[in-house]
């Protein structure tokens, strides 16, 4: 499949803040100050666009909200990878019918990769009138000037053409952390994983120039971010089309290079693309956190094959054998989809086999989803869903009893972590990070959050640590 890279131009940027000044004018213009919310649904990669998407709504006048009811427009970002979120959404959109009609000049938007889909968009045009605005993510820089054209207009607006993208730069962004960042280095994906509908939606790959990227790490640092996320559905592609010999390795050196104390962090690696130039580069990177997120989705290589997913199970392991000889102390998690078409028990057993060589820190584990499109969801499926629900608690109940293990370890050491606000109430108001991304739950002066902590850990349980901060 052909294409040809293309950026979005200074002048075209220029005149989508022409839009948002004209939104502006008429935010001012009312008698309230207007109100905003954005829901995200889905990756990372959504978050970091949700956070373009408010920095726009901001500077066209808003104020941000997280109630539906007081929201004058409501933009829900939304995911196509799995059923269920496409469920959530469709059920929640449904749920704005009581917001809208107390409210009928509210605009309801739906963005993201679900709606990006012909069949998904032709559904909310004829089966969810109260939806004004529909845009994928190509066609998210362009948000002032349709959010514009929603307002002024006498009709629903929709931006779901089918076309495989840009990049865009200098567009507003409003980050929720003060602390932890999402930095953005590609979008797309070539890969077309034969269950994965994301190249459909989010065109193909393209990377950021690096001196765009090394200038958003600086101005991040400059702010005060500890904690920075290198996104893109295949960090290991970055720069393959790109004029000039750089790669992804490359672009960790030079943010590692960035006077300040932080940590850089990426996901997600695709094991095809990962290599000895990457773990040799994050292990004399000070500033690489000790973490990979390699997923490997089966251990059978029949089922790799059929995945379309340009590996083996021994090629993992290698992979895995050479991270570690690297970083021994390296922190690794991974993806797997449990219940693929034509999946045996037998060809289950090997993802097991791959669970107790590799024994993950942890793991993000789907049942399969059937995605309308991708060639997986024409291959014969005979395997009851009552069996792949008992797979998938044989894999979890295996996975549990490494992570409990593997945290019970830490218990006695004290690690340096980056203190946040706590999720578990007075119990433990704060929480932290550690190097390789392990939660703990944890005591402390809530005047430590956004600076680096000694946690010592004194208890453990399968999903997290428990520590105190110790001077």
């Amino acid at each position: 499949m052909s294409y040809k890279r293309q950026e979005i131009t200074p002048e075209q940027i220029r005149r989508q803040r022409e839009f948002l000044a004209a939104v502006a004018e008429r935010s001012a213009a009312l008698p309230e100050k207007p109100r905003a919310m954005v829901d995200t649904y889905g990756c990372q990669q959504n978050e970091a666009d949700s956070e373009r998407l408010r920095g726009m709504l901001l500077e066209m006048g808003y104020e941000l909200t997280r109630e539906a009811g007081e929201a004058d427009v409501i933009v829900l970002n939304t995911c196509a990878v799995r059923e269920h979120a496409e469920k959530r959404v469709f059920g929640n959109v449904g749920q704005l019918t009581h917001t809208k009609k107390a409210k009928p000049g509210q605009v309801i938007a739906l963005c993201g990769c679900m709606v990006q889909q012909q069949t998904v968009a032709e559904k909310i045009k004829n089966s969810y009138r109260i939806v004004d605005l529909v845009f994928g993510p190509q066609a998210l820089w362009r948000f002032p000037e349709l959010l514009l054209q929603t307002l002024t207009g006498s009709g629903r607006v929709f931006a779901v053409e089918q076309e495989d993208g840009a990049i865009a730069e200098g567009l507003p962004q409003n980050r929720d952390d003060k602390t932890r960042a999402w930095l953005s280095v590609m979008y797309g994906c070539n890969n077309f994983c034969s269950y994965c509908i994301v190249p459909y939606v989010r065109g193909r790959e393209r990377s950021r120039r690096p001196e765009e990227i090394l200038r958003e790490a600086e101005g991040l640092v400059r702010a005060g971010y500890k904690d920075i996320t290198l996104l893109g559905q295949n960090v290991n592609s970055y720069g393959k089309d790109l004029d000039e010999d750089v790669d992804f390795s490359d672009i960790i050196r030079r943010i590692n290079e960035i006077p300040g104390d932080f940590l850089i962090r990426f996901m997600t690696s695709h094991p095809k693309d990962a290599g000895e130039k990457l773990f040799r580069t994050m292990a004399s990177c000070e500033k690489a956190a000790r973490h990979i997120h390699l997923p490997f989705q089966a251990g059978n290589d029949e089922i790799l094959r059929r995945m379309n997913r340009h590996y083996t199970k021994a090629q993992y392991l290698s992979l895995v054998d050479m991270a570690r000889s690297y970083m021994p102390e390296i922190v690794i998690t991974s993806d797997i989809i449990v219940g693929f078409p034509g999946e045996t028990y037998e060809q289950f057993q090997d993802t097991l086999d791959v669970i107790r060589t590799v024994r993950f820190d942890a793991l993000f584990t789907f049942l399969y989803s059937k995605r309308p499109g991708t060639p997986a969801a024409e291959m014969p499926d005979d395997t009851p869903k009552a069996e792949k629900q008992r797979r998938f608690d044989e894999l979890l109940a295996l996975q549990n009893s490494i992570s409990e293990e593997k945290h019970r370890a830490y218990v006695g050491r004290t690690l340096r972590a980056l203190i946040a606000p706590g999720a578990e109430g007075d119990k433990y108001p704060l929480s932290a990070r550690t190097n390789g991304g392990r939660l703990i739950h944890t005591l402390g002066e809530r005047n430590t959050v956004g600076t680096f902590q000694n946690v010592k850990i004194t208890g453990s349980n399968t999903w997290a640590l428990i520590g105190e901060i110790v001077k």
